[in-house]
């Protein structure tokens, strides 16, 4: 199997995080009967880490959708290579580091490891721009 499909695969386990992560701290701030009901009331501000996590959340779920063209179109289109499989290990890993360092509340170095994110994206994306 092309490691960029075992890269996306543990994304997916990314995104659960995140996803579990921001629901499990809005559910301690708003408890369990808001998490199980259908949410259509007016709630207070979230607390600053449930705001972080969600923040971190949406974050990744709007650059995941150019790593997965990125990683499904460098197999598909027969370009996977070394520098491929880098450049999405480059990505998940930045994205790792990123989501502790967000709910931390660290600003300068969560946008490095945001950058450098970015830098894996597009080294896996290179190939499929036929420059």
């Amino acid at each position: 199997m092309p490691v960029e499909l075992t890269i996306l695969a543990w994304s997916m386990v990314l995104l659960l995080v995140h996803i579990f992560a921001a629901a499990h701290v809005k559910t301690k701030q708003y408890g369990a009967k808001w998490n199980m009901g259908a949410r259509d009331e007016r709630l207070p501000p979230l607390a600053p880490l449930a705001g972080r996590l969600s923040r971190a959340e949406a974050n990744f779920k709007e650059t995941l959708p150019i790593a997965i063209v990125a990683l499904i179109g460098v197999v598909l289109a027969g370009k996977a290579s070394e520098w491929t499989a880098m450049g999405g290990w480059i990505w998940l890993g930045a994205r790792i580091v990123y989501l502790p360092l967000y709910a931390a509340g660290i600003p300068v170095v969560r946008t490095l490891f945001f950058l450098a994110s970015l830098v894996g994206i597009l080294i896996t994306l290179w190939p499929l721009l036929g420059l």
